[in-house]
């Protein structure tokens, strides 16, 4: 029998924190990018507050969810535990969960039209806290997918600045699963450029250090992470 102790599951994701890290690193140093330049979104979605739990405690602190109610089920007592975590909304929002995401996260990345900026616009009203906010942009103009089209975004923008009253940092894309992902990166960073904005949420596990090399600001990273263990629901 071995003598030596078990991995933890802790260790494990240690491990591939430090991974990813590391790798996110040397992008940043290939392509003349500062370290600091780039945060790491770790998606958390389908997976239990058990599953998170050794993430939190391997000094990870930004997560991404799709789904409000998966989130609310799960991230409040995690927040108690751990009050420096931030939360950031990664997929398609209603306007009916626009007040519950409103006081949940503290990023919303997936604005993509006038009714959910009024929706959180007036959330923000009622609940005295603003989360950081992007505009998803469906940078291949998919008919399954969320976002705005490229040529609205102009007019979004305007609205949600203008109208909404609301203070849209950055620019959010998930390029075709069958496409080369880096002209939908360049594209967004375009966009970003043109119409003033910083930050860029683009990248997964599959592609980050292309993102990074594009420019994104945050990425997005989920099984390079959490790796093939059994998901929650």
């Amino acid at each position: 029998m071995s003598l030596l102790a078990p991995i933890s599951q802790q260790d494990h994701d240690t491990a591939r924190i430090a991974n990813v890290t590391a790798r996110m690193i040397r992008a940043c140093h290939d392509y003349g990018r500062l370290e600091s330049d780039v945060e790491l979104v770790c998606v958390s979605k389908g997976f239990s507050a058990d599953a998170i739990l050794p993430v939190l405690e391997a000094g990870q602190r930004i997560f991404g969810e799709n789904r409000v109610q998966e989130a609310a089920q799960k991230w409040p007592k995690l927040r108690g535990k751990f009050p420096d975590l931030k939360l950031h909304l990664i997929g398609p929002l209603q306007s009916n969960k626009a007040a519950d995401a409103v006081a949940l996260f503290d990023v919303i990345q997936t604005v993509d039209r006038p009714k959910i900026a009024m929706a959180i616009a007036d959330a923000i009203a009622k609940n005295g806290q603003a989360p950081r906010l992007f505009i998803q942009v469906n940078t291949a103009q998919e008919s399954q997918k969320a976002g705005v089209a490229p040529p609205d975004l102009g007019a979004l923008l305007a609205f949600c600045r203008d109208e909404a009253k609301l203070n849209i940092e950055g620019l959010m894309c998930i390029p075709p699963h069958d496409q080369l992902a880096s002209p939908h990166f360049a594209f967004l960073a375009k966009l970003a450029a043109e119409f003033g904005l910083r930050d860029l949420s683009m990248g997964m596990s599959e592609d980050f250090e292309l993102a990074i090399q594009l420019g994104a600001t945050y990425v997005r990273i989920g099984s390079a992470i959490f790796g093939t263990r059994r998901r929650n629901g």
